[in-house]
């Protein structure tokens, strides 16, 4: 069972969004720490870190496995094992907070302000809940063979968020 949950979204103006989930990963912060600021953490879960200066400033250039697409920004927080934020072109601010739960479990909250449409939400939500999973496969010791990677679970993820966003509509 995945420890992935929804995420929320908000609006904040014409087509910019908010967009936030909350993990509680049975991994020490330092573990999760790796993963969300190494060239090798990020390529087990999420993108190939072509540059990735890990100071406050610093160059942030990542490539998605499984499109090629090349995104490129700046590190725009960063406070050692506690915040790390990337803005980026195309996907505006990342921030990952990390919070240690004793010294084995880690509660990090995730937050995504970015541009787009009603559509563009549903689907950075779905993505980021199936990178969310791959990160917790990664630090589980299974880093995603990006090679054998198919998009059936985004694409469920994704009528799942649709489904949630018409239900709270519908309300």
């Amino acid at each position: 069972m995945s420890l992935v949950s929804h995420a929320t979204s908000e609006r904040r103006g014409e087509n910019h969004w908010l967009l936030r989930f909350e993990l509680h990963l049975p991994y020490s912060y330092e573990a999760l720490w790796h993963a969300l600021t190494t060239p090798d953490g990020l390529r087990g879960w999420l993108a190939s870190a072509d540059v990735l200066e890990r100071h406050l400033g610093g160059a942030v250039t990542l490539r998605r496995p499984t499109t090629g697409t090349v995104v490129s920004g700046h590190v725009s927080a960063w406070d050692v094992e506690r915040v790390a934020e990337y803005t980026v072109s195309g996907d505006g601010r990342i921030r990952f907070h990390l919070e240690a739960v004793g010294t084995d479990s880690t509660v990090v909250r995730f937050v995504n302000e970015r541009g787009g449409t009603d559509e563009d939400r549903l689907d950075c939500l779905a993505a980021w809940h199936e990178h969310f999973e791959l990160l917790e496969a990664a630090l589980a010791g299974r880093p995603t063979d990006w090679s054998a990677w198919t998009d059936a679970r985004r694409v469920r993820l994704r009528e799942s968020y649709a489904s949630f966003s018409r239900a709270r509509e519908a309300s």
